[in-house]
């Protein structure tokens, strides 16, 4: 598939840049983007939620009332979790929610949301460019001039470039990513992806 490569003041060029089917063009896994964003999401939570429990509340633990005659059920401390300030059953605690998944499975997921992105023409070449300086105005000048700057976009360029980093981070809707550090999550969230004309083939090389 033959994509036009396009100026970053939104003219088109005379290039054409191929996206190879292995890649942009396969039978979609619904599975596998379900399992690499489960993991990313996972990856997210801090894992640092705590309460306490019956044992941890600061408290008598004189026996509050008589086992029997009371006519009301058994209570043996005012730490229960039945009463007001007592401890919380089966509270939450600290724990990590990472877990592992196959290389491959990862690979496939992010070929299947690539393939989602090109099935519904989401997917623009730019030619490469730079910012002399981080401003914001500029970047934004920029996805004005593609027609883009009400939708969100990734953009996803072969390594890191701090200028075009900084002028796109007070953007709400526009995020910069590198090669190396594209995720299925961050393709499935834009609705548009933009990809640098050099990065075409380190994607290529990345996912085969």
């Amino acid at each position: 598939m033959k994509v036009t490569v396009y100026q970053n003041s939104g003219k088109k060029t005379k290039k054409k840049v191929e996206l190879i089917d292995e890649i942009f063009a396969i039978e979609p896994n619904d599975h596998a983007i379900y399992l690499d964003v489960k993991q990313y999401l996972a990856n997210q939570r801090q894992g640092t939620h705590k309460s306490k429990e019956r044992a941890e509340i600061s408290g008598s633990t004189r026996k509050i009332k008589r086992q029997k005659g009371t006519g009301t059920a058994r209570a043996g401390s005012i730490k229960s979790p039945i009463f007001r300030g007592g401890g919380r059953a089966f509270g939450p605690r600290p724990r990590d929610y990472r877990f592992k998944l196959n290389r491959k499975l990862k690979v496939l997921a992010r070929k299947s949301a690539l393939s989602y992105k090109s099935k519904e023409e989401g997917i623009m070449v730019l030619e490469d460019f730079n910012l002399e300086a981080p401003r914001t105005q500029d970047y934004l000048k920029i996805l004005k001039s593609l027609a883009l700057d009400d939708k969100k976009t990734l953009l996803v360029l072969p390594s890191a470039d701090k200028n075009i980093w900084l002028s796109s981070r007070n953007l709400p809707k526009a995020k910069v990513t590198t090669v190396d550090s594209l995720h299925t999550y961050d393709l499935l969230h834009a609705e548009r992806l933009l990809i640098s004309e050099s990065s075409v083939e380190k994607i290529e090389n990345l996912l085969k």
